[in-house]
C-alpha cells in the first residue's frame, strides 16, 4: 500500500470547490486514487459549515457520504489529548484531526500549514505549494 492522505477541511472543501490549483499534482493525484479519508472533526466542520448555496451544501454531503471517516478512538483520544498538552496549546479540532493522521499513519493535505507545522510527529503536504 502506497502513501494514504488524510484531508483537512480545508482542503476537502477546496477539492469541492473545484479550487485546487495543480501546483502539486503528485499528492493530489495519490489522494485522489482512494476514498476521501477524513477525520470525524472534519466531517461535523463540513456537514456544519453554513455554504453558501444548497449547491455546494449538498456536495459536501454527498462528499463526506463517499469518504472513510475515521471516528474517535481511544488512540487518537489518548494521542489529542498529548498534543493538547504541548506548549504551543493547538486547537482541539486540529489536535484531533492531526492525531486521526499520525495514529493511521497518513499524512495530512492542509493548506492550514502554521498551526499544523508545530506538531510533532505529524507529516503533512500543502497540496498549493510546488514540491
Amino acid at each position: 500500500m502506497g502513501t494514504r492522505y488524510l484531508l483537512d477541511t480545508n482542503t476537502a472543501i477546496y477539492l469541492i470547490k473545484g479550487s485546487v490549483p495543480i501546483s502539486n499534482p503528485a499528492a493530489i493525484a495519490d489522494a485522489s486514487g482512494e476514498a476521501p479519508q477524513l477525520s470525524v472533526i472534519s466531517k461535523i466542520e463540513m456537514l456544519g459549515w453554513n455554504a453558501p448555496t444548497e449547491e455546494e451544501a449538498q456536495k459536501c454531503r454527498e462528499f463526506v457520504s463517499d469518504s472513510e471517516v475515521y471516528p474517535l478512538s481511544d488512540e487518537i483520544v489518548e494521542k489529542t489529548i498529548w498534543l493538547r498538552r504541548l506548549p504551543q496549546k493547538p486547537k482541539l479540532p486540529d489536535c484531533i484531526i492531526a492525531a486521526t493522521a499520525i495514529v493511521h499513519d497518513m499524512v495530512l493535505l492542509t493548506r492550514n500549514e502554521s498551526d499544523f507545522s508545530k506538531i510533532p510527529g505529524l507529516r503533512f503536504v500543502n497540496p498549493f505549494v510546488a514540491i
